[in-house]
């Protein structure tokens, strides 16, 4: 048996999220497996390095599946992607040996959330983006976005449902940007708890739109309730941008995910 990771990138818009379901085929795992079992010639079951929601998007999700199959790297990728619809793309793949694990072998993750922060909203953007015509204090978001550094208790920002079994996650970076009328906030962290992002993003908007102080957040932690945080934002504004390993394993980051 032999271990291939593939770089997988999607449009989430009309799935119900990564993770296959019973219920329906439009999942990106079930279209994967489908795909990925036809070239290979046998049934596979892949693993992933961070399910995603319903409409949530990726710029470079990570699998990994066992195959007896004699395949190069190329063949993969053109052999899967030919099977594919057009909204789910394999951009890359490698042999890892079994050491290797999408998920558990992965250091941190990161996800970006667009924000489409104008008067009018935008007919494109429209299931890529959040529409927020309100004006927004990026600098008051930043001071805000500090207390959500470092190994914290996220039970306020913990979606009803969430099944981990610990609320603590450690968060090692949040950038806000403003380009133009657009803004963007990537969080990295060593994982995420259910919606963790998205209800991040709609307190920290609550900031921005100086509904409540920078310091509330710290406050918000302390708590450790969800009623105290903001509300969940949608999510087709979230982007998946892809996880981090060890440089032995030779796996892409999201920034250069054609190398």
């Amino acid at each position: 048996m032999i271990r291939i990771a593939l770089g997988v990138e999607y449009d989430g818009s009309r799935f119900y999220g990564f993770q296959r379901q019973k219920s329906t085929k439009e999942t990106i795992q079930g279209h994967l497996e489908r795909a990925i079992s036809k070239v290979a010639d046998h049934s596979i079951k892949s693993y992933c390095s961070g399910r995603t929601d319903a409409g949530v998007h990726a710029f470079m999700q990570v699998i990994h599946f066992d195959s007896n199959a004699t395949r190069t790297q190329q063949e993969w990728i053109r052999g899967v992607n030919s099977y594919l619809p057009n909204d789910i793309r394999i951009v890359w793949s490698r042999d890892v040996d079994e050491s290797f694990h999408a998920r558990f072998s992965a250091n941190n993750r990161s996800y970006l959330y667009n924000i489409l922060n104008d008067k009018t909203p935008s007919a494109l953007w429209s299931q890529r983006s959040l529409f927020v015509p309100q004006k927004l204090d990026v600098r008051l978001m930043k001071a805000a976005s500090r207390y959500l550094i470092g190994e914290k208790d996220f039970s306020s920002f913990r979606g009803s449902g969430c099944q981990s079994k610990s609320p603590i996650r450690n968060i090692e970076s949040i950038e806000i940007e403003r380009k133009g009328s657009f803004l963007t906030l990537e969080i990295k962290a060593n994982a995420f708890l259910l919606h963790m992002v998205r209800i991040i993003t709609g307190t920290l908007l609550l900031v921005g739109k100086k509904e409540i102080k920078p310091k509330e957040i710290e406050v918000i932690l302390k708590a450790k309730d969800r009623r105290y945080a903001g509300k969940t934002v949608s999510s087709e504004g979230l982007y998946f941008m892809g996880p981090q390993y060890l440089k032995k394993y030779k796996i892409p980051t999201y920034k250069n995910n054609l190398m």
